[in-house]
């Protein structure tokens, strides 16, 4: 299974605003017609049922949003750029490569269907019509659009399942997960027989609920050894976990220990989900011979137990009865939770424009600005006669004074630098 992958996405640049003014006979009072650029496409992810792996993703690293259309004359608006929707399959996440483990999710795709934006395309840059004043009738500036946004992503497929079955290799997951449903998943006496997530569905009585197989762990699982990394992801999504132990073991009590140690590593949280924990394989002599030795250890461990074979179906129906028990009370827990309540923080006005010191240089942050600066030519006198009213509108001229800007003093803002 082709189910964790690396890519870049880009968000398509905003087009630039036009400069532009009405130049037709018999027209007096022509005046600016400068159309404003288009708005460059996002970058959207949305879950596919169709798909079931990332195999996709393997050869192609690099997904771009398609560019706004410039703005033109007669104020005609430059066209906004296609969306780039990226399908993947049901159950997978993007994270944020530049960003910590708890802050890195920025979409989880378990609805099909259900897009959601990962990057913004840039804004249109605005024409020189935008730009018109009683002081000035014809205005010479204009807007260059938004850059893009590039973003690093890792997507991560992580099945949607309502239980996962986890232990150690050949403690019967893939017998127990076949004799439950109608799955088939590969079954043999050695080590690491399922290489990928079996996800089968169990009917009891007018219900019915989804239950994947965790192929096997090993101690340093949360390292990476054995399958690792690989495969603890998709235990996360479940909401509730089947400990299957191998009876025969030389410690079951050790076993269970020591998978919940590597659940811990790997992820707390993964390691608080509700457990029914099961002994299997009770058909075999040599596990009815210790069994009131293996039910004494796990009652002195604190650990409730249940016994059954999977390979004969004894205790399975009890076993699905509990289960289908704890999925109910997880079912009325989340239903009892309140929704936290969205809250709306307006952003101070002007909070985009920053005045720094460089050396001997005040350098001007404003996006606004910037984008004007990108987008003409600051060599024509007029050009810089309208900048300077830009700034006085943008209330720079005041950020400037109260940084200490001292006549002579050299400003930058964008590539255009000029004295106080």
């Amino acid at each position: 299974m082709f189910d964790k992958v690396e890519i870049r996405v880009k968000s398509g640049e905003g087009g630039d605003g036009a400069v532009s003014f009405r130049r037709e006979a018999h027209v007096p009072y022509g005046g600016p017609d400068g159309g404003d650029g288009g708005n460059g496409g996002a970058v959207v992810i949305e879950a596919d049922p169709s798909m079931t792996s990332l195999r996709m993703f393997k050869k192609d690293k690099l997904y771009s949003a398609e560019r706004g259309g410039n703005g033109r004359a007669k104020k005609q608006h430059g066209k906004n750029g296609q969306d780039l929707v990226i399908k993947v399959p049901v159950g997978t996440i993007a994270l944020d490569k530049s960003k910590p483990k708890e802050d890195a999710l920025l979409a989880d795709c378990q609805e099909p269907g259900k897009p959601v934006v990962l990057v913004r395309g840039g804004r249109g840059g605005w024409g020189n019509t935008h730009y018109v004043s009683s002081t000035n009738q014809a205005p010479r500036i204009a807007q260059k659009g938004e850059s893009g946004v590039e973003l690093d992503l890792i997507l991560e497929l992580r099945l949607i399942a309502d239980v996962g079955i986890i232990g150690f290799p050949n403690a019967g997951k893939s017998t127990l997960l076949s004799a439950v449903s109608a799955a088939k998943p590969k079954i043999a006496d050695y080590p690491f027989t399922t290489l990928e997530p079996v996800l089968g569905v169990v009917e009891k009585d007018s219900k019915r609920f989804v239950i994947a197989e965790i192929p096997g762990l090993i101690e340093g699982a949360h390292l990476g050894k054995g399958l690792g990394h690989d495969f603890l992801r998709h235990a996360v999504r479940t909401k509730m976990l089947i400990h299957l132990v191998d009876g025969s073991s030389a410690s079951p009590v050790e076993d269970v220990f020591k998978v919940n140690t590597e659940l811990y590593l790997y992820d707390a949280a993964l390691a608080q989900k509700p457990q029914l924990v099961a002994v299997n394989k009770i058909d075999l002599p040599q596990v009815q011979a210790k069994l009131a030795e293996i039910r004494a250890a796990f009652r002195s461990a604190g650990t409730p137990v249940m016994f059954i074979s999977a390979a004969e179906g004894n205790g399975l129906k009890e076993l699905i009865a509990e289960t289908d028990r704890v999925l109910d009370r997880l079912a009325a827990e989340v239903k009892a939770r309140e929704m936290p309540k969205a809250v709306f923080r307006p952003q101070p006005r002007g909070a985009g424009a920053r005045v720094r010191k460089e050396g001997d240089v005040f350098v001007v942050n404003s996006p606004e600005l910037e984008r004007i600066v990108a987008r003409v030519d600051v060599s024509d006198p007029e050009v810089r006669r309208q900048l300077q009213k830009q700034m006085g509108r943008l209330r720079l001229s005041r950020a400037l004074q109260a940084a200490g800007v001292k006549p002579g003093d050299k400003i930058r803002c964008g590539n255009y630098e000029w004295e106080w």
